[in-house]
């Protein structure tokens, strides 16, 4: 992910949580950030990004430190950020987007019953250069038109 290649050293993780404080109150992005229940260990991160207030819609995205995955923390985050989502924000749509060979990524997709959308082709080079396609997921209000 191209994020990461920024998040090297402790003082790049601060200062990238420095600026989600700033956009979190902004209101133009929600980054959370994963424990495990009553424990100070990081699981990963989550959010809303991409917001677009006048729908409103959301993308969710994810991420899992490595000696977590498989576990279901993902998976319930989602289903959780979505339901906040849905009732507190009033959202409308949400979207999960990711590469179509990120399998872990489409099984949370899959089981947070996120609708399969379409595929977005050539739309993103991997680090070595490659073309990948990008998958589209959304979960829409059951009140809302789509």
């Amino acid at each position: 992910m191209p994020w990461a290649e920024n998040h090297r050293t402790i003082q790049d993780s601060e200062e990238s949580v420095r600026r989600a404080r700033v956009r979190f109150l902004e209101r133009s992005d929600l980054m959370l950030l994963l424990f495990l229940k009553g424990t100070g260990t990081l699981v990963g991160s989550s959010g809303l990004h991409r917001m677009d207030w006048t729908v409103p819609k959301f993308e969710i995205g994810y991420w899992c430190r490595s000696r977590f995955t498989g576990k279901g923390y993902i998976t319930e985050a989602v289903c959780g950020i979505s339901a906040f989502a849905f009732e507190a924000l009033d959202a409308r749509r949400l979207e999960i987007r990711c590469d179509s060979q990120n399998h872990r990524s489409v099984t949370v997709a899959e089981q947070s019953s996120f609708t399969p959308e379409g595929k977005l082709r050539n739309d993103a080079r991997a680090p070595d250069g490659s073309m990948r396609d990008t998958l589209i997921f959304s979960s829409v209000s059951e009140d809302g038109t789509s």
